[in-house]
């Protein structure tokens, strides 16, 4: 029982601590003229790259797909590249999203927190009004990247299935096996690719919504 205790009470500490350190980076960026807004609008544009970056990986795996003949070595190397590539990729994904996350909660808490320091009832309502709005989007764009995110890790479990399978089964019955495999997950990728398309189209105009306001 102290044990879990002891655990929780290390988690808190270690959360607080980071939420601390990203209020310290928060406030040093303000300081020399970069607002909350701005670290937004760089960190959904950063989560849009890696989710590029994430696709070009998954899009190069149609090598071994149309594997026909040659080096059996090499069509292992080259799977395992690409799987390593999607993996490290899908991770940068999920941490730009966790970002994205935490520099948007600071902004809406700060900007209704200011909203109690007008004088003027009507600037109120119009900045209130805008909040909403932008919440509202933000939170489609957030549904549509977790979305896209909840797919990666059936496709990544797949690949990784495939890549020990053909190193260990070096021949052309193992590279057949696969390829029967790849067409029921090409499916799983076409349906993964078409969320974060989705997801990149969103953040898009959030960027642009951002960006006129």
């Amino acid at each position: 029982m102290k044990k879990q205790t002891f655990l929780g009470t290390t988690i808190l500490a270690l959360m607080l601590m980071i939420s601390g350190c990203q209020s310290a980076y928060y406030s040093a960026m303000e300081k020399v003229g970069v607002h909350k807004r701005d670290i937004l609008i760089d960190r959904v544009e950063e989560t849009k790259d890696s989710q590029q970056e994430f696709q070009s990986a998954l899009e190069r795996l149609t090598t071994l797909i149309n594997f026909d003949g040659g080096e059996l070595q090499d069509a292992y190397n080259q799977l395992n590249d690409d799987y390593e590539s999607s993996l490290q990729a899908a991770n940068e994904v999920s941490s730009n999203i966790n970002k994205v996350e935490d520099v948007a909660e600071a902004l809406f808490d700060e900007w209704n927190d200011e909203l109690e320091q007008y004088k003027s009832a009507s600037l109120k309502r119009e900045s209130s009004k805008k909040l909403a709005a932008t919440q509202r989007q933000f939170d489609q764009l957030l549904r549509s990247m977790r979305s896209a995110e909840s797919k990666m890790e059936p496709v990544l479990s797949s690949l990784k299935d495939n890549v020990l399978y053909l190193k260990h089964n070096l021949n052309a019955q193992a590279v057949a096996a696969i390829k029967g495999e790849f067409t029921n997950l090409k499916r799983d990728i076409q349906l993964l690719m078409n969320d974060m398309n989705k997801s990149i189209e969103d953040s898009n105009k959030f960027i642009e919504q951002m960006n006129k306001s």
